[in-house]
């Protein structure tokens, strides 16, 4: 990666650390109550208690453990392993969903400990693979925690996660558990990127980060400079680029299936804005100001996608494209009333700089639409309105095609990244008019995920096509089930359940 001494960026610092830290996962016919320090025993509020748990419900109700969903009760005094109950709520809902919060619950609760059992009992519709990799999804992601810049972290890491689900078929849950282990890894990916000082990860460290993941998972990586940008006419980028010190990057990832075959060509979006004062527009000094290093999350959740890609024998090519820069106020930044020329000719005028996620992602859709992929799935921290009208644990989706739509929510479902879907009111289109220009960069004061998300439609024209607005799902203020404080990496994994699923329409 490229350094600047001046920073002070220590030697040895990685930006995904998390690589070398995902813990062994194992489905196993009995534990092994001498390698591990805790075993959690998931417990539902209705039906028989696992065989070994040691106190009744009536003892457990005394003990103030109602086995409600995320709840756990340590049963101190009785040696190693520590047991630990975990509540499931009703039986009939112990989904994937539930599972998940409970193998994220357990490895909260047992912090201290590397090695950890989690004994699940005999579920009804839940297959075995889609237990087994929500488990292993739950027990890693929850344990996250961003600490490459400490010199004592404070979490032991998770060394060994072993799991026994009674009544299940053992190779089915074994493999569920390696995928679950690739996904998870792909969420901590994103995370890291996310986390990562602004100072220590630039658009040029981000783009080499991407050509090293791209040896390490077989994928294709292209990175474009400066020069090149202006040769292909990327205006947006390079005009939200125009204030910074730090020179702006396109990268263009590549994943095709083994073989030749492919069953579809989806395209990727990822908005990289590495850190977003507001260029001109400057954001104001408050809390939302210092989480503008997580404004390229979009970016890291394409990225992290495409690590899996290979591993999972995902079936259809998928290009993606990172539209890499910070946004900056300087002498020589772009300004209010400055007119930018897109990739293909469009002219955008700029009515806000703060308004820089969508002139960065235009010239990449047209590129998209250029490349003949059969649909296109962009996502973003884009607009504050999504976070003001959803709150932060839901994710707008927005889009031309009701068919990409249905595949983004299924896999929101699959994943529990959770979205809602806000309308493309072709209505509010006037608001973007220009009087100097085919558009202007924002509209009114009201539906800014709507607008925002037509300004991106002029780009995408008539290709099918989702958008995903995650401003507010990008960060967490304080760890929640599966969710640790922080960077979320939300959009990876249901990036990955996208790729996976994807078939274009006939």
């Amino acid at each position: 990666m490229s350094r600047n001494p001046v920073k002070l960026i220590p030697d040895d610092f990685t930006a995904v650390p998390s690589l070398d830290a995902i813990p062994a996962v194992a489905v196993v016919g009995e534990l092994d109550e001498q390698r591990l320090d805790a075993i959690g025993v998931v417990v539902t509020t209705d039906g028989d208690l696992p065989a070994g748990v040691p106190l009744d419900r009536e003892a457990q109700a005394r003990a103030g453990f109602e086995a409600k969903p995320g709840t756990v009760l340590a049963l101190p005094g009785r040696g190693t392993p520590l047991i630990v109950l975990v509540g499931a709520g009703p039986s009939a809902d112990l989904g994937t969903a539930v599972l998940r919060d409970a193998a994220a619950a357990l490895t909260r609760a047992t912090s201290r400990f590397g090695r950890i059992g989690v004994r699940v009992p005999t579920i009804g519709s839940t297959d075995a693979a889609a237990a087994a990799q929500a488990l292993a999804e739950g027990a890693i992601l929850a344990r996250y925690r961003y600490s490459e810049l400490q010199r004592k972290p404070k979490d032991t890491p998770l060394e060994r996660v072993e799991l026994l689900l009674d009544g299940f078929d053992r190779a089915a849950a074994s493999a569920g558990v390696k995928t679950g282990v690739v996904t998870a890894s792909a969420a901590a990916i994103a995370r890291d990127l996310a986390n990562a000082p602004p100072g220590h990860l630039t658009a040029t460290d981000l783009a080499d980060v991407a050509v090293q993941l791209g040896r390490r998972f077989g994928f294709d990586v292209e990175v474009f400079d400066r020069q090149q940008l202006i040769e292909l006419g990327c205006g947006g980028l390079l005009g939200v680029n125009a204030g910074s010190a730090e020179e702006p990057r396109m990268v263009k990832l590549r994943y095709a299936p083994p073989g030749g075959a492919s069953t579809g060509h989806l395209g990727l979006v990822g908005k990289g804005i590495m850190y977003d004062s507001g260029g001109i527009s400057l954001k104001p000094s408050d809390p939302m100001h210092l989480l503008m290093k997580m404004d390229m999350g979009g970016a890291a959740s394409v990225l992290a996608t495409f690590t899996t890609l290979r591993a999972l024998r995902a079936t259809a090519t998928v290009t993606g494209w990172l539209m890499c820069t910070d946004n900056m106020p300087s002498g020589s930044a772009y300004k209010l009333g400055d007119v930018l020329t897109a990739r293909g000719g469009t002219t955008v005028e700029v009515r806000n700089t703060d308004a820089e996620g969508r002139l960065v992602m235009m010239d990449a859709l047209v590129l998209a639409n250029e490349e003949g992929v059969d649909a296109i799935v962009d996502i973003a921290t884009l607009t504050g309105t999504a976070l003001m009208a959803l709150g932060p644990s839901l994710a707008a989706v927005i889009g031309n095609d009701a068919t990409m739509i249905a595949l983004v929510k299924d896999a929101a479902a699959a994943t529990d990244e959770r979205v809602w879907e806000l309308p493309l009111e072709r209505k509010y289109r006037t608001q973007l008019d220009s009087d100097v220009a085919d558009l202007a960069n924002i509209g009114g004061p009201y539906a800014g995920a709507t607008t925002a998300a037509l300004f991106l439609a002029e780009f995408v024209g008539e290709t099918p096509w989702a958008h995903l607005d995650i401003a507010g799902t990008m960060q967490s203020e304080a760890d929640d089930a599966l969710r640790s404080k922080g960077a979320t990496g939300f959009g990876a994994r249901l990036l990955i359940e996208v790729a996976r699923e994807f078939r274009p329409a006939k």
